[in-house]
């Protein structure tokens, strides 16, 4: 429960901003003059499947421009978190795992899933796999926070990230950018759309990345184990077939070698009594640029995904259809001792194969009433093999069957949300999604017998409701109060060697917030509390250990969020987020404790610790920093016949723990900084930048992994720099 003090304190803080924002706004309103009065001067979201401002959606977004991403370095989808007050992208090996206000997962097994829903252009992505992928041409960024059960269904309890891409377009356009950095890091990137035959249009767009990475193997001596070579092609067409019906048909391949997130050494720490490892310190490396390695460490992925969307007027609403397939093979090899020995070098071979589809009508603008209903269709097929790597010279990949597991999962849902205006300044809004989720034909394989064993159908229904008041004080400002609901789909334990159903997470949201934008003033303020129970957690255990899914938690979480962006002139923004995450476990059967073993059987299987299940209460959440916070800012002034953008962006994040029990494996706070410069002819068609990111040298923990073999970790880089030239035309 939520003590008095902490009650009355947050209260205190809460109100000191308010009253803070309101007298600001105030001044900004007597002192500002007035800007350009048009709509692309206002934040425009689509966080409740429609276009509306962002002022007026009562839901706490955090919305990134062009600019902000360019300003913070930002080139892969991990990277808004430097921009997103109270987001964490972390990783299990290669799966990447979001998580917003403490609302995430440590789970990565077959037919399992994020808390953070991924959309790009409307489309689920659902394969941690393939969620750290490539930044392309962007349009916006946005993140909602909280639940988001009703209008985007499962895995959706921490929030979702809606990622918006430009349609093809008849008037001819196209960019070219190149730059190159430190560790050898070179980027091409090339845009183009233009006309095909009258209402017809097409774009494509290509991305290259490849450097050596900054590692050094203290075992073969080699500066090369973190070379990554990644790219990807994106193209579509897009056909106005009527004057009230387009198509828009879109095919993206992306291929990925990159063992960035695989090069671990040693985690060292008080909390399991020095190195971790049993092993001597010749066989393992510690420093942060160091790693020792029994074998090739890999992340190979090839992705195929085809998406249609189909838009209709139909007079008294607009139809969209949304239909998708993907298929996503990867590869990840990973070494769980973490050392030069040979102990136990995993190989994960995963296909995942996905189809999607659906139908979202949503009522035209204007009339008291506005609404959106929807059904929606998910196929999700993994299969997952385990394999014991044994890498010769010639072979560095060769590896023998160990054992395997599958999943088919299926939902099915259908919602609705409607808002209704009691007077112009006074909306109440209600709305739920009524879904059904299967998991079928399911198995795993017992370690080196090669033989299927299928587990029982694991079937379950949800209803994830929400209900917001929203009054509007003036026509820039909102103050709303929500409730919603959440839930992350049950589980079927076959990659634990175990076919146990693992149920739901549930997760009651309440919130209240505080919205205002004047065009050159925006104000987002929230404070929430969240009743987030059945947490999923791995525990690696058994014989042989395997990583096995139980639920084992419950949690409660209560914070406070600021977000503001200032257009002080024409030439000169700064925008300032901070977010307070109170994230605690209150109740956690069987915690997982890794404790060095020293047994003369531990020694003879390669196993340097054991998990010790133990009862905690009142314990930091995995993951979950009490603050995060970052500054951006931006400035131009004219220069040699053109304008010179000198912009930056500081990130902090307070100290946190990557052990699943909440009490392990932490990570003390860190800053990263970074900076630009980019001058632009007077023709807007040629640019030129320099840019450094984490300049302050910070050096911190991405990941910690930690299993019976070992414990690893795997460090950001240095601090890196480098030029970029592009051109428009």
């Amino acid at each position: 429960m939520i003590h008095r003090k902490t009650l009355i304190r947050s209260s205190g803080i809460g109100a000191a901003m308010l009253l803070a924002t309101v007298s600001h706004l105030a001044v900004a309103q007597e002192a500002a003059p007035p800007l350009a009065q048009n709509d692309q001067d206002l934040i425009i979201v689509t966080a409740q499947r429609r276009a509306e401002l962002s002022r007026d959606v009562p839901i706490s977004i955090t919305t990134v421009t062009q600019d902000q991403l360019t300003s913070a370095g930002a080139s892969q989808l991990t990277d808004i978190a430097t921009v997103t007050p109270a987001l964490r992208f972390d990783s299990a090996a290669a799966f990447v795992q979001p998580t917003i206000r403490g609302v995430g997962t440590a789970v990565a097994s077959s037919g399992g899933g994020a808390n953070v829903g991924i959309y790009v252009d409307g489309f689920y992505s659902p394969n941690p796999l393939a969620a750290d992928f490539q930044l392309m041409s962007l349009k916006s960024v946005q993140v909602l926070k909280g639940p988001q059960g009703t209008l985007f269904g499962r895995n959706t309890t921490g929030g979702a990230i809606l990622l918006t891409t430009a349609d093809p377009s008849s008037d001819g356009a196209g960019e070219f950018k190149v730059s190159y950095g430190r560790f050898n890091s070179l980027a091409v990137q090339g845009y183009a759309t233009f006309g095909v035959v009258q209402d017809v249009a097409m774009d494509v767009e290509a991305l290259f990345r490849r450097g050596n990475g900054f590692v050094h193997n203290i075992t073969t001596g080699s500066d090369r184990d973190g070379r990554y070579s990644n790219w990807s092609v994106r193209t579509g067409i897009k056909a106005d077939l009527s004057d009230s019906v387009s198509l828009l048909l879109r095919y993206t391949h992306s291929d990925t070698d990159d063992p960035t997130l695989l090069n671990t050494n040693v985690y060292v720490g008080d909390d399991i009594g020095g190195a971790g490892t049993n092993l001597p310190p010749s066989l393992y490396a510690t420093k942060h640029d160091d790693v020792a390695t029994g074998g090739p460490t890999e992340f190979l992925s090839n992705n195929d995904v085809i998406q249609g969307t189909l838009k209709a007027d139909l007079g008294f609403a607009d139809l969209t259809s949304y239909t998708q397939y993907r298929d996503e093979n990867s590869l990840i090899v990973e070494d769980l001792d973490s050392t030069a020995a040979n102990i136990f070098l995993l190989h994960i071979p995963v296909r995942s194969q996905t189809v999607s589809q659906e139908l979202l009508l949503t009522s035209k603008p204007g009339g008291p009433l506005q609404w959106t209903a929807g059904l929606f269709y998910f196929n999700n097929k993994d299969r997952w093999g385990t394999r014991v790597g044994t890498p010769t010279a010639g072979e560095p990949l060769a590896s023998i069957a160990l054992g395997g597991s599958g999943t088919n999962s299926k939902s099915y849902a259908a919602f609705a949300d409607l808002t209704y205006a009691f007077t112009p300044d006074l909306f109440l809004t209600v709305g739920g999604r009524y879904s059904h989720d299967r998991i079928g034909d399911a198995y795993y394989i017992i370690p080196f017998s090669g033989v299927r064993t299928y587990v029982p159908d694991l079937k379950g229904n949800k209803f994830t409701p929400r209900t917001v008041l929203r009054y509007k004080p003036s026509e820039e400002s909102s103050v709303y109060a929500s409730y919603s609901k959440g839930y992350k789909s049950g589980i079927l334990d076959v990659g634990g060697n175990t076919g146990n159903k693992v149920a739901p997470e549930d997760i009651d949201a309440f919130e209240a917030g505080f919205k205002y934008d004047d065009r050159r003033l925006s104000v987002d303020l929230s404070a929430y509390y969240y009743d987030y129970k059945n947490l999923q957690v791995s525990l690696y255990r058994g014989n042989p250990p395997s990583a096995q899914i139980i639920n084992a938690a419950s949690s409660e979480i209560y914070g406070l969020e600021g977000q503001l962006s200032y257009r002080l002139t024409d030439r000169f923004q700064f925008n300032v987020g901070a977010a307070y995450t109170h994230a605690r476990y209150t109740n956690f059967e069987d915690a997982p404790i890794y404790t060095r073993c020293t047994l003369a059987s531990c020694a003879a299987q390669g196993i340097s610790f054991v998990v010790v299940p133990t009862q905690l209460n009142d314990v930091h959440m995995q993951r979950t920093p009490d603050f995060t916070g970052n500054v951006g800012a931006r400035y131009t002034l004219d220069l040699a016949g053109g304008s010179l953008a000198l912009s930056g962006n500081l990130y902090y994040t307070s100290k946190f723990y990557f052990g699943p029990s909440g009490t392990q494996f932490a990570q003390k706070g860190y800053e990263v900084l970074a900076l630009r410069a980019e001058w632009t002819d007077a023709s807007d068609r040629f640019s030129l930048a320099v840019f450094g990111d984490n300049v302050t040298d910070s050096r911190y923990r991405t990941q910690v992994l930690s299993n019976n073999f070992g414990i690893g970790n795997v460090w950001s880089a240095p601090a890196t720099w480098g030029v970029q030239a592009g051109v428009k035309f």
